[in-house]
């Protein structure tokens, strides 16, 4: 997936997005994350924004949804790499507050 690179190792699942983030990418990488979730079924999923440069909503929605989902499987999200306008989307929309989200 080139939106992405995810790695597994050990109790770690990594999604480093690669890209930015609209309705149409969101997808993609939801479906991508959720399908590795399964598989993998880590305790930590570390979603990684360090090369993401423009997001809108749906990234929020991209975050929240992968909290629920890493909640079916047992694990907490961890968010890292977000910077700048990011940084303030993320801080408005009040995600921060949400039980098994961390934001680093």
């Amino acid at each position: 997936m080139k939106e992405a690179t995810i790695s597994a190792m050990g109790n770690t699942l990594s999604v480093a997005i690669s890209c930015e983030i609209d309705h149409h990418t969101a997808k993609r990488l939801r479906e991508a994350a959720d399908r590795e979730l399964e598989h993998h079924r880590p305790s930590l999923l570390v979603l990684d924004f360090s090369d993401v440069r423009f997001m809108d909503s749906s990234g929020i929605g991209l975050i929240i949804g992968r909290v629920m989902s890493a909640e079916r499987v047992g694990a907490r999200v961890e968010v890292r790499g977000l910077y700048g306008d990011l940084l303030r989307i993320v801080r408005m929309s009040g995600i921060e507050k949400i039980k098994g989200l961390s934001i680093k």
